[in-house]
C-alpha cells in the first residue's frame, strides 16, 4: 500500500506534514515511543490538511484536489473540497482512501479502532468555517470548540491506550482552553480571514466595536477583552489539569506540555499588556520550561 510507513511522503503530502515545526506545541516529541510518535503525525496530517482546506492554506498546483478526483478550479469552493475530503476519509474505515495523508492514517485507524467521530468532527469545524464567522455567545464559541479543538485530545488518549470518561472531561478542557488561547493570539490574523471568535455578548460588554480590532494596537476596551477571555482559559487549562497526574511515564510528559504551553502561551499575552493586534504575543522557551515544570509539580 502506497500508504505503508515505509513510503516516502510525497510532494503535497510533505508539504503538509513540514507545517508541524510551526505548530504552538510539538505534534509528536522525541520522547515519546516511536509507535505513539507514528500514529500522532498521522492523525495531525489529516488534521493540518482538514484545516488547510478549510483555510484555503493548501500549496498552489491544485495536487491535492486532484488526488481526491477534484478540478483544481471546482476546489475553489471550500465546501464542495470538504466533502471531497470527507468521502476519502470514510474509505479509512472500509476500503483504499485516495489521498496519502489519509493512506498514512489508516494504519493508525486500525490498529487502535478508532472511530469515524472525531475526524468528521474537525471536518464539520472547518465546515462551519465556511458558514459562521461571528459567535454570539460563549456558549456558542465553546459548541464549536467542540468539534475543532476536543476530537483531539480523544485521539491522543486513545492512541495511548487511556481513554476514560473522567480523562476525556478533563482533556476537553484542555484542548477547548488551548483553542481559545490560539484565538486571543491570533485575533487580527483571523479578522483578516473575516473571522471573528470573540464572543458578541462580550465584546458587547466592553464596548468593543469589530472597528477596534482593525486597529494597529489594542485600546483599553480590547485590551480588558483579552484579558477576560485569557482568565476563561486559564480557568479551562486548570479544571483539566488533573489529567497530567492522572498518568504516567512519557505521557505525563507529553500533556504537561500541552498544559504548559497554554499556560505560557497567556503568560505572554499577559506579558504584552493583552496586546494582541500588534502580532501574536510568543512565549519563551524558558517561559514554557517553567510552566511545564510547574504543570509537573501539580502548581497552578
Amino acid at each position: 500500500m502506497t500508504g505503508s510507513r515505509t513510503a516516502r511522503p510525497g510532494a503535497p503530502e510533505r508539504a503538509t506534514l513540514a507545517k508541524a515545526a510551526d505548530e504552538n506545541f510539538p505534534v509528536a516529541p522525541f520522547f515519546l515511543p516511536r509507535a505513539w510518535r507514528t500514529d500522532l503525525v498521522a492523525i495531525y496530517g489529516f488534521a493540518r490538511l482538514v484545516d488547510d482546506i478549510g483555510d484555503g492554506d493548501l500549496a498552489p498546483g491544485g495536487a491535492d484536489a486532484r488526488l481526491l478526483g477534484l478540478d483544481p478550479a471546482a476546489a475553489a469552493d471550500r465546501l464542495t473540497f470538504l466533502d471531497a475530503f470527507e468521502a476519502d476519509l470514510r474509505k479509512v474505515f472500509g476500503s483504499t482512501p485516495r489521498h496519502p495523508l489519509l493512506r498514512r492514517l489508516q494504519p493508525t485507524v486500525r490498529r487502535h479502532r478508532l472511530t469515524p467521530e472525531p475526524f468528521l468532527g474537525l471536518i464539520e469545524a472547518n465546515r462551519q468555517d465556511q458558514l459562521v464567522s461571528r459567535y454570539a455567545t460563549y456558549d456558542d464559541l465553546l459548541a464549536y470548540c467542540e468539534l475543532s479543538a476536543n476530537p483531539v485530545g480523544r485521539l491522543v488518549l486513545a492512541v495511548t491506550g487511556t481513554t476514560s470518561p473522567e480523562r476525556v472531561r478533563r482533556s476537553d478542557a484542555v484542548c477547548t482552553a488551548l483553542q481559545i488561547v490560539e484565538h486571543i493570539q491570533d485575533v487580527a490574523e483571523d479578522l483578516t480571514r473575516d473571522r471573528i471568535y470573540l464572543p458578541a455578548e462580550d465584546m458587547k460588554r466592553f464596548d468593543v466595536r469589530e472597528s477596534d480590532l482593525a486597529a494597529p494596537a489594542a485600546g483599553a476596551p480590547v485590551r480588558a477583552l483579552v484579558a477576560y477571555e485569557a482568565e476563561r482559559a486559564r480557568g479551562l487549562l486548570d479544571e483539566g489539569a488533573p489529567l497530567v497526574g492522572s498518568v504516567h511515564g512519557r505521557l505525563r510528559l507529553l500533556l504537561a506540555g500541552f498544559v504548559g504551553g497554554g499556560r505560557a502561551a497567556l503568560r505572554a499575552v499577559e506579558a504584552a499588556g493583552h496586546d494582541v493586534l500588534q502580532g501574536p504575543p510568543k512565549s519563551t522557551r524558558l517561559g514554557l520550561v517553567r510552566q511545564v515544570g510547574a504543570t509537573l509539580r501539580g502548581e497552578g
